[in-house]
């Protein structure tokens, strides 16, 4: 299917299916609503209606917050080091709307990424990018990548749906005799630095970015470009449309330069599929289960009070300790004291206005598997920081099964054949005379770190070797690394491969 094609039948299911929420001022507050054109599904979920209920689904803590479906976005999928608890500390948080909130749909449909991505698709893509070249197959990944000494664009795009892509631009390979020497020559191997500058402004960045959004059939999608990133970059996020629906966490990022060059970028190349259609709550339903699932998790840390126990035989105030309730020798019964109150106890829950509420999609995992799930996406507004999305499964409770409980013995990380944990590699670098890898990787701040190499014609397979000692009491933090490794030959253009994931590893 053309891009083109993709579009157009998008739009259509567009026009027959749920509007976003419709905001009216009025009044002390805010009145909430949606208007629909139709039960919110389309062929696909009808059919899948036909042959007998939806089965049952299991909810990961996929989408930030949750079990049982909350996610925000201050901290994107997962809860991120540094950032804040969508659950609000040990307190927790409520969220209160201002207004009523609207009914929606009574069932939606989720969707599911399936399929292999063919290399017209990674070519348009590519084209869209500025990117010249034919893709190849290396293992499970598309790749356009540079010659001779990897300056330039690359773009990786997963084989296997939803087909996750990157785009990067390395400007500056290994500096040879070409290189004027003097400050404004890069040490070997390292990147020009980025001119500085102002960046473009949001309505320039967003048209730079259009015609990557038109060839990823997302030219209707929820488009923002606030960010900034070292002082000239702007970055461009869009939140797709999807089966008429807007969506959370499935978004696609652009980075644009001064010139209008996107020079980095993420996202996802196939549109998910309609698949079964579920029954789904109102928003006022999936706003009460958002407070429910937001509730605090009591105080942290060793409990009781901050005084010093008393000794043996004398009560908290120093004297004799006689038992509580018991008569004393003087006819008096003694009181018995209250229990500490830690500041956490005495503390209200955080209370955060919800000044919106959208039906629509959201990415989470369901049973090892990303879908997009119907949800609500609630705007929340607090006094004391920016608005920011929360999104809460809308699926009806009946058709939710309860989250697997922890094994009590931990899950074993993937392990290497010489018995060592598997690190994932986030990025390589090329350095010297194109022998030398520095490879980048998160790990623990109490373990030790090697960078193995297995060369191949084709391809640089890089492995991440872990050494701890078990006996050793470690924090869990986690830092990041660059460790370097020689080659046999130059890399030239031979991709280099996560032994870890399978994937190419995008270079730097």
């Amino acid at each position: 299917m053309s891009g083109t094609e993709n579009v157009r039948r998008r739009r259509n299911v567009l026009a027959a299916s749920v509007a976003a929420g419709v905001l009216l001022a009025g009044g002390g507050g805010v009145y909430l609503a949606t208007t629909a054109s139709g039960d919110g599904t389309g062929a696909a979920a009808r059919a899948a209606d036909a042959a007998g209920p939806p089965p049952p689904l299991r909810l990961e803590g996929g989408s930030g917050g949750t079990d049982a479906g909350g996610g925000d976005s201050r901290g994107g999928p997962g809860i991120a080091p540094g950032e804040p608890d969508p659950g609000g500390g040990p307190n927790g948080t409520v969220y209160t709307a201002k207004g009523p909130l609207p009914q929606g749909p009574s069932s939606a449909a989720v969707h599911r990424p399936e399929g292999l991505v063919t290399s017209a698709e990674v070519t348009r893509l590519a084209e869209a990018l500025g990117i010249s070249g034919s893709p190849s197959l290396v293992g499970e990944v598309w790749t356009i990548r540079p010659e001779k000494d990897g300056s330039g664009p690359r773009l990786d795009v997963s084989r296997k749906a939803p087909g996750n892509w990157t785009y990067s631009w390395y400007d500056g390979g290994p500096a040879g005799d070409s290189c004027l020497k003097g400050k404004a020559c890069p040490p070997p191997g390292e990147s020009k630095p980025s001119p500085g500058g102002t960046p473009l402004s949001e309505a320039a960045a967003k048209a730079a970015a259009a015609p990557v959004l038109k060839a990823l059939g997302q030219d209707d999608a929820k488009v923002t470009a606030a960010q900034v990133m070292n002082g000239s970059v702007r970055v461009v996020n869009a939140d797709p449309v999807v089966g008429g629906l807007p969506t959370y966490g499935w978004s696609t990022g652009l980075h644009i330069a001064r010139d209008g060059r996107a020079v980095a970028g993420s996202g996802m190349l196939k549109e998910p599929a309609e698949k079964a259609s579920y029954p789904v709550v109102a928003a006022a339903k999936a706003l009460a289960r958002l407070n429910e699932d937001s509730k605090g998790t009591g105080p942290i840390g060793i409990g009781g009070c901050a005084t010093d126990p008393p000794a043996a035989g004398v009560d908290g105030s120093g004297r004799p300790d006689t038992g509580a309730g018991r008569e004393p020798a003087h006819g008096k019964p003694v009181s018995p004291r209250p229990p500490c109150e830690t500041i956490a106890d005495r503390a209200a829950p955080d209370q955060v206005p919800v000044t919106a509420a959208v039906f629509g999609l959201a990415a989470r995992d369901v049973d090892g598997e990303r879908l997009l799930v119907p949800s609500w996406l609630f705007t929340a507004d607090p006094k004391d920081g920016a608005p920011y999305t929360v999104a809460q499964a809308a699926v009806a409770p009946e058709y939710l099964k309860p989250p697997e409980k922890p094994s009590a013995a931990p899950t074993p990380t993937p392990a290497q054949p010489d018995g060592t944990a598997a690190r994932v590699v986030e990025s390589v670098r090329v350095e010297g005379d194109g022998r030398r890898l520095a490879v980048t990787f998160w790990g623990g701040v109490c373990s030790t770190y090697t960078v193995k190499a297995e060369e191949q014609p084709d391809r640089v397979t890089v492995r991440i070797v872990e050494k701890s000692d078990p006996e050793r009491v470690c924090i869990m933090i986690a830092k990041d690394f660059t460790k370097t490794v020689t080659l046999e030959k130059p890399l030239g253009d031979r991709p280099v491969v996560d032994a870890a994931s399978g994937e190419a590893v995008p270079r730097r």
